[in-house]
């Protein structure tokens, strides 16, 4: 079962991480299939039919992402809004189409994970940062399976730091 990979980051040849994931993720064209939204709509046009038709060849979706101002980039907001429509994504008989596929984020973030808790910077855990999406998640139906986060780039930019995090996604996106 392939599994589709949406990455939703607005400058993605200046990236560290997501550009070094998308490398790898495309070795494995029998396992993954990597679509980029800013690359396919840099006029933030979307096709709405050809997402939804996407998506419902999929049984398990990825969204990729930075993490600034707390969120994601703005292209996943718009998705959101114009992909998961009343009668396709929840509230019809004919509606629901993402029920029971398996969804989930995988997200890079600047700082250390201490820094996303009670005690840290920023005083909450991603997982409370995550909340909106995991409940856009449980209305659509959708099997909401517990995020990938790699922290710290603002701590160690280094080749060798980006480079440890790429087995360490594969073996969570081969265990969805």
């Amino acid at each position: 079962m392939k599994t589709l990979i949406i990455v939703i980051h607005p400058d993605i040849e200046k990236s560290a991480i997501n550009k070094r994931w998308i490398e790898e993720l495309k070795k494995h064209p029998e396992k993954y299939t990597v679509r980029s939204l800013y690359g396919a709509y840099p006029d933030e046009k979307i096709d709405v039919a050809k997402e939804q038709q996407l998506i419902e060849s999929y049984d398990r979706i990825v969204f990729q992402f930075p993490f600034y101002w707390f969120s994601s980039p703005p292209l996943l907001k718009k998705w959101f809004d114009e992909v998961l429509l009343y009668g396709w994504a929840y509230g019809s008989k004919s509606g629901y189409k993402l029920g029971g596929k398996k969804i989930t984020l995988a997200v890079t973030a600047g700082i250390d994970e201490q820094g996303y808790s009670a005690s840290g910077k920023y005083k909450y855990t991603m997982n409370e940062l995550f909340r909106p999406y995991e409940l856009t998640f449980d209305y659509i139906r959708a099997e909401y399976k517990e995020p990938f986060v790699y922290y710290g780039i603002e701590n160690d930019p280094s080749e060798e730091w980006v480079e440890r995090s790429v087995p360490m996604y594969l073996e969570f996106l081969d265990n969805l």
